[in-house]
């Protein structure tokens, strides 16, 4: 298939979602993009965990900014450190965002296929 079809083949994207379904649903459509999906995981210390060790690489990730009561912002700031460009996913407003991370690309649940993968696409900045 072509990058029109797939327009996340190559990218490895950590899933961090603590709703099984919602987690199953979008690594089904992140492999349908092309991408390989890395978890998903849904607790926030063992995505920080993951992240930190670094042994499986990824290039992004979608994190869900609200996970079993605990933000997720402890994981971003570990993916920021270490580049890896990453996407809050989240039923909140922008504006109950960490000003911190309200610059961050944010997608809204339910996911928007077509805004999902724009906020997913390897910067080049």
């Amino acid at each position: 298939m072509n990058e029109h079809i797939e327009p996340l083949r190559g990218q490895r994207i950590l899933v961090v979602e603590d709703d099984y379904v919602v987690a199953v649903a979008l690594a089904g459509l992140l492999e349908v993009l092309g991408a390989s999906v890395v978890g998903p995981i849904g607790w926030a210390n063992e995505a920080l965990s993951f992240v930190e060790l670094g042994k499986v690489p990824i290039d992004a990730a979608v994190l869900d900014l609200d996970l079993h009561g605990e933000n997720s912002y402890a994981i971003a700031q570990a993916l920021a450190s270490r580049q890896v460009h990453f996407v809050f996913a989240t039923g909140h407003a922008a504006d109950e965002v960490d000003p911190h991370y309200r610059d961050r690309p944010r997608c809204t649940k339910p996911f928007d296929e077509r805004a999902l993968i724009n906020a997913l696409l390897p910067r080049s900045d």
